[in-house]
């Protein structure tokens, strides 16, 4: 992950040392990818993947996302403060999902526990949820219908520990993964190969 260089807040590379040393579940890869530049004078960005086998040769991604965190030391009158992280998650659902009415207020549910879940102290936290049903016709009719989810969602975060932040996020990805939360104190072992 990023390496702060000496003009950098302090603030901000305490961030950024919480982000690195937290630790997700194995099925969520991280990738550093550039941060916006004319959101905030420091920010950093992560997409992520979850990942899980469906076959001995064949790895499906259910969810995807976006992780930014972004700092002013200056502040934002619309952050509340001098942080703010700004996510992204994308999933597949079981078509069945698409039947349920409640699909969007429940996926706006997985953000708020993540948060809670973590212990992430937050304020002015807002978002959306975007469910798009897709169905094929003519030529292409035999795929299966589809429906995905897409959860935006910002805050401004107690910088003291991003890596809760982070950890929500992931947790939120696995969620919309379908993935089985983990009980307390109870790690995820990776893959033996």
């Amino acid at each position: 992950m990023i390496t702060a260089d000496a003009d950098v807040p302090a603030e901000f590379v305490r961030a950024l040392h919480s982000l690195r040393d937290r630790r997700l579940r194995p099925e969520v890869r991280l990738q550093e990818i550039p941060a916006p530049a004319r959101i905030a004078p420091y920010a950093v960005a992560l997409t992520g993947e979850v990942t899980a086998a469906v076959s001995d040769d064949l790895e499906d991604e259910p969810a995807s996302g976006r992780f930014v965190l972004l700092h002013d030391p200056a502040g934002q009158e619309a952050w509340q403060g001098t942080f703010r992280v700004v996510t992204l998650v994308r999933a597949t659902l079981d078509p069945e999902a698409a039947q349920d009415p409640l699909l969007c207020a429940a996926a706006w549910s997985w953000v708020e526990e993540a948060l809670d879940t973590t212990g992430a102290q937050r304020h002015a936290l807002g978002g959306t949820v975007t469910q798009v049903q897709s169905q094929s016709f003519g030529a292409i009719a035999e795929r299966p219908d589809e429906v995905e989810v897409e959860i935006r969602a910002s805050w401004s975060p107690d910088p003291s520990d991003a890596g809760a932040h982070l950890a929500a996020w992931a947790t939120v990805l696995c969620t919309a993964a379908g993935l089985p939360p983990l009980p307390d104190g109870v790690a995820a072992l990776g893959r033996r190969i």
